[in-house]
């Protein structure tokens, strides 16, 4: 089918998922968080609003650079260069601040699953790192002169969901467990913040050189 990308391409983008998907952040501390104060079904309905959110960045990225490609090839060029550039410094700010996480476990009373679910997707749409991330990270994996690329785009942001789904989805089901690990073993989350650093620094490298040749 013509918006699979290679099989190459695919692994590529499941290592860096999953290693996305493992590292602390806003999204998985809210999950993580309700889940302890409210139950796992408040952890759920914040997850879903969350990978609702990826859906929307996804289309709106596939879309975007779409027209971009017709328009501009040069101007896709630039976005990948400025792709490369945040991803070192994503890497950049994994090693020097580590990951942020401080779930709350404070019980409250307990909010519809909707509010929750409306927690995740603003949560998830409002973050500028989100955006910017998505918008740099899904062109690497395909070329601006790809006539597929918007269905490209938009496969390897679902395949980012169904990836990212049995990887948080046990973490809100553990969370007392999950976040108890990783307050009492600070070197566990410093071993994911090097994985991560490591991975989009590679993923960098791999821009710039392709596109030196």
């Amino acid at each position: 089918m013509s918006f699979i990308p290679d099989v190459p391409t695919i692994v590529q983008f499941a290592v860096a998922t999953f290693i996305i998907a493992i590292t602390p952040g806003p999204d998985m501390t809210l999950f993580v968080g309700r889940a302890l104060s409210e139950g796992r079904a408040a952890g759920f309905a914040c997850m879903a609003g969350a990978l609702t959110g990826i859906i929307i960045h996804t289309a709106l990225v596939a879309l975007g650079l779409s027209a971009l490609i017709v328009a501009s090839p040069q101007a896709f060029f630039a976005l990948k260069i400025f792709g490369a550039g945040y991803l070192v410094w994503l890497a950049w700010q994994a090693i020097r601040h580590g990951s942020a996480f401080s779930p709350d476990a404070t019980p409250r009373p307990p909010r519809s699953l909707v509010k929750n679910w409306a927690t995740g997707l603003g949560i998830n749409l409002m973050n500028p790192k989100i955006i910017l991330f998505f918008m740099t990270f899904l062109p690497q994996f395909v070329s601006a002169s790809d006539p597929h690329a918007p269905g490209k785009l938009f496969f390897l942001g679902m395949m980012f969901i169904v990836l990212s789904i049995p990887i948080t989805a046990p973490m809100v089901i553990a969370a007392d467990r999950f976040a108890g690990l990783l307050r009492k073993s600070p070197r566990v989350t410093r071993i994911v913040d090097y994985l991560f650093a490591g991975v989009f620094s590679a993923f960098a490298l791999k821009i710039l050189t392709a596109q030196a040749k």
